[in-house]
Order: structure tokens, then sequence, then C-alpha cells
């Protein structure tokens, strides 16, 4: 055994870790704040300002009593130096006189919180709603307990164990989802407007090579059909369909409303509608390995053969795969530990290979289009 003499640390050594320390413990209020910023109606005020105002223009706008000004003041510096706004010292469209006050500016990330066709703000309100904040208060917990001590509760069993969620609120997410009507809509808001900004993303850079060349496609766990939608509008020749649970089903758009896209309800461990492709937007990332290889399984007995054109499109993050910059890498690994709250897992290329080989495809493809996540293709 090696017994490592550890040095005292030196004056700059101890604060730097006392700043990284704090800065760490502090992040919490840059996603409140966020929130907060987005709920008074900041970013969409600017917009409205033409992307740059004043501090008593912004509070002119959200109708806010002139003393939160000081306060307004505080939230808006910590939403700058984090990158959410910019500072300009003057802008002509605002209503500065020239005596140097300060203009807020929207960047990249505000603007797509300005209400319009890419507006993220519903996904927002869901990454912070309460009810999904919760199950991270007892992480530390979740981590202790033992599968012998949860099998009494779910049926037995390693596979029976509770998730984070479950043991936070009593119940899986999906069923909070029929329970709760307001939490749920909070879920198809904030996945139809993902759907919406990464599908069009998808057009723009990819559309023909990842939907071209099919006739009909089942979105499966589909929500209320925006991804769906997307492709229809994009590809008019191409039959439409959404899969998901009754309950979702039931509050899909009326027949009016949703394009030529038609909506089924079912189990996609079941069974999953024929279709030249299948697509799976944010499904796979929720289960573990042996529920996905049950997924793809239905989906391939779904398609035709590859020589036919059969193939299962996944959006979904690959962990390692584009930038290295660090935001790019720190981004992914946050967004696979959130996802334990169910017991859902983002993966690795070689945890993606493992499964389709295991659910007895023969071949995929990764398109790393969408910044942080990208498009698998997996054939037959």
């Amino acid at each position: 055994m090696v017994f490592v003499q550890h040095e005292k640390m030196n004056t700059d050594d101890m604060l730097q870790g006392h700043l990284q320390l704090y800065h760490h413990l502090l992040s919490y209020i840059k996603s409140m704040a966020l929130k907060c910023a987005t709920e008074l109606g900041i970013p969409a005020a600017l917009h409205r300002r033409g992307g740059a105002a004043t501090l008593a223009d912004i509070a002119t706008e959200i109708s806010l009593h002139q003393a939160k000004l000081p306060h307004l003041r505080r939230l808006m510096r910590v939403l700058t130096v984090s990158g959410i706004f910019a500072i300009a010292q003057e802008h002509p469209s605002s209503s500065s006189t020239g005596n140097g006050e300060i203009v807020y500016t929207l960047t990249a990330a505000s603007r797509l919180l300005a209400a319009g066709e890419h507006d993220m703000s519903p996904m927002l309100r869901f990454l912070v709603h309460p009810t999904a904040l919760t199950p991270f208060f007892s992480l530390h917990a979740w981590f202790r307990a033992h599968d012998d001590d949860d099998a009494g509760n779910s049926g037995g069993g390693a596979a029976a164990a509770r998730s984070l969620f479950e043991m936070a609120h009593g119940f899986p997410r999906w069923e909070m989802t029929g329970r709760d009507a307001a939490y749920g809509a909070v879920l198809s808001d904030a996945m139809a407007a993902d759907s919406r900004f990464v599908m069009e993303v998808v057009m723009r850079e990819a559309g023909g090579d990842v939907f071209g060349g099919i006739g009909s496609l089942v979105d499966v766990g589909g929500g209320h059909g925006a991804a769906a939608a997307a492709v229809a509008k994009a590809f008019p020749h191409v039959k439409c369909s959404v899969l998901d649970l009754p309950h979702v089903v039931s509050q899909a758009p009326a027949a009016g409303d949703r394009g030529n896209v038609e909506f089924m309800a079912g189990d996609m461990f079941e069974f999953v509608p024929p279709a030249d492709a299948v697509l799976l937007k944010y499904v796979l990332h929720c289960f573990g390995d042996d529920d996905c290889i049950k997924i793809l399984r239905r989906c391939m007995e779904a398609i035709p053969t590859r020589d036919a054109g059969g193939k299962v499109k996944i959006v979904n993050m690959v962990v390692g795969s584009g930038s290295q910059e660090n935001i790019f890498k720190e981004t992914q690994a946050l967004f696979d530990l959130y996802m334990t709250y169910i017991d859902g897992v983002e993966r690795e290329e070689k945890e993606w290979e493992k499964i389709f080989f295991k659910a007895g495809f023969s071949a995929y493809k990764i398109m790393p289009i969408l910044g942080f996540l990208s498009v698998i293709e997996v054939y037959p």
C-alpha cells in the first residue's frame, strides 16, 4: 500500500477552490434567474424593442413597478455575465439619451426564448418545473437505496427498482402525466417546441438525406405530432402517423388542425404500425438497454428490409460525438445525469451499437447535425 503525503494547500489554491465551490453551489441561481426572466417576458420585450433596450425600457415593456428597477438590474447582471443577454453602452433604437445608460441586447440563447417560431421557453418551463426538480433533492438517497429495498414496492428484482422520480412522487413519470393534466401539458408543450426546433434544423441541413426516399413514417412516442407534422409539410407525399399512449393521443390536435398526420393510440412495447421508416425522438434515452431492445425489435417488425428502404431514425445524444469544447461535453454529461430521474441514460456510440446489434439490426449511421444531439439511422 502506498501512502501519499498531501501537501498543505497554499493560499492561491485555497482561494481558487473556494471560488470554484461557490460557483458550482450557486449555479442553480442561473436556472432560476432565467426562469424568472422568461416568465416576466424579458426576452420577448427585448425582441419587441428590436433586440436592444435599457433597463427602463424593459421595465416599461413588462409593466414592472419602478421600485423593482434595482432588483431588475441585479437579475440582468446575472444573465449577462452568464451569456444569456449581452450589453451595449449605446444603441440608436433605444430610449437612451446619450448618458451612457446600459443597453441590454439579445444573444443566440435568449433569442430562442423570445416568442416566435423558434421559441424554446416551453422546454425551459419543463426542465425547471417543480415536479421535475423535486426528485433531485433525493439523489443521494436513491444512490444509497438497494434494489432489494425497492423490490417490495415494484414487483421484485433489480429491473423493478424504483426510479428517482418514483421515489420522490410515489409513481412513475408516465403515470404522472396521466394523473396531473397540468404537468402533462407542460411536458407536451416542451416536446412540441423542441420538435419544431430540431426538425427545422434537420430539414435545413439534411432533410432529403434523412426523410427522402420513403413513402410512410410512424413517429413512435411522437406526442402531439410536431415532428410528424414537420415531415408531412416538407414531404407531402409521405404518409405520416403518430403512435403514443391513449391519454396522450386523446389530447392531440383536432382533425382540422393536425394536417396530413394520423394518430394512433397504442403501446410501442407491444406493436408498432407498419411503415417504411420509424422515428424515435427522445424515446430510447428514457429506457434501459433491455427495454430499448424490445422497442427496436417492434420497430424492425414494422419496417421492410434494408434493400426495400426500411430504417429506424433516432434523435438522441451520442455522448462523445461532436465538438470537444467544454460547454459541449458538460451539457452532454449534465443531460445524462438528468435522465437518471426516470432511470434513463444517454449513451456513447459503443453502447448504442451494442443495443442495435442485440435487437437484430445490421448497421447504423450517426449524423451529428444537431449540435450536442445526433440523428442515428439504423438498418435491418
